[in-house]
């Protein structure tokens, strides 16, 4: 149902997407009677409690801490968003709750939600852009893409993807302009046009090899040298080098050292099929064997898709009792 849900709503979403935004959305709430007055207290605390659930998800999963990060969204935020506050505190508000809300489009997706990650995903870009923060709504439709490629609907996915990376290009943050043009060149991948892939891919590792290794306070300024590797060797692979695509993944988890759970165990799971691709079949085994190590109380689609993916490639290796004992380890945990 979510995918026939996605297929119906995505062209439109793709033309909401790109729309003029509500400029004024703001300035028509600022000062109007509210029965609670928000200052940058109440921002901070919106901002201190996406953080927190975000990293509880990114650790567990979305399917951990949704429903906690909905309730706080529906009862302390909408709360004060209907409050009374100034221009300013009415930008910097809009700007952290498209923050919390894009958080939840994540989880949702996470969870197998599809449907519901796009409505959320879709209100984290009005939120952002109403409060005129590029890189905020460059992320809201960096999920929108990422969301498209992975259900199959390549065409609304590229022009998504377009649509962030130039509304991010504007910015200064090198962390952010190699997590749009990734996304940009994951696309192209997808959509088989290996040049703009190919370009958009080196223009990441320049700006990724610009930034500093801290994560900053912005949801971009998070995008790790780490997920950069892994990302970068997902779409060498989809371009068929699967040499460059191995190496990406190992820089991923020995050199930039990925240690959230979810995380490294979907890198560890990509990695085993591209040693599997590569005739290393042993090798990829005891990757997969460390994969479900690292799965092991995580709840989340990517990993679900993950024990489905091996389980299915293990048919193909009958007599190897390596093969055997992580079937056997995976049947115990679906």
């Amino acid at each position: 149902m979510d995918r026939r849900q996605f297929l119906a709503a995505s062209a439109a979403v793709g033309l909401a997407a790109l729309d003029l935004p509500d400029a004024e959305a703001v300035i028509r709430r600022v000062n109007r009677p509210g029965p609670v007055a928000v200052g940058m207290g109440e921002v901070t605390a919106v901002r201190t409690m996406t953080a927190t659930l975000g990293n509880a998800a990114s650790e567990t999963g979305g399917g951990h801490a949704r429903h906690l990060a909905v309730r706080y969204l529906t009862v302390d935020v909408r709360r004060w968003l209907d409050g009374r506050y100034s221009d300013k505190v009415g930008r910097e508000l809009f700007a952290a709750t498209s923050e919390l809300v894009h958080l939840i489009g994540w989880m949702a997706r996470d969870e197998g939600n599809q449907g519901l990650s796009q409505q959320y995903h879709l209100h984290s870009f009005k939120l952002a852009a109403e409060a005129g923060e590029n890189e905020l709504a460059a992320t809201a439709l960096r999920g929108l893409a990422e969301q498209a490629i992975d259900l199959g609907h390549i065409p609304t996915a590229v022009r998504l993807a377009e649509a962030c990376e130039q509304r991010g290009r504007r910015l200064a943050n090198p962390k952010a302009l190699a997590y749009y043009r990734s996304t940009l060149a994951r696309a192209a991948a997808a959509d088989g046009d290996h040049p703009t892939a190919t370009t958009m891919l080196t223009s990441a590792q320049a700006a990724i090899e610009q930034a500093p290794s801290r994560p900053g306070q912005s949801w971009a300024s998070h995008y790790s040298h780490g997920r950069w590797a892994h990302e970068s060797g997902m779409i060498h692979a989809k371009l068929g080098d699967l040499t460059a695509a191995e190496e990406h993944l190992h820089l991923a988890l020995d050199i930039h050292g990925l240690d959230r759970k979810r995380t490294r165990a979907i890198v560890l799971a990509d990695l085993g099929h591209v040693q599997l691709k590569r005739g290393n079949s042993e090798t990829a085994l005891a990757t997969w064997r460390e994969f479900l190590d690292w799965a092991d109380g995580v709840q989340s689609v990517r990993i679900d898709d993950g024990l489905t993916n091996i389980a299915a490639r293990l048919t193909s290796m009958p007599g190897s009792p390596a093969a055997a004992e992580l079937g056997e380890r995976i049947a115990a945990r679906v």
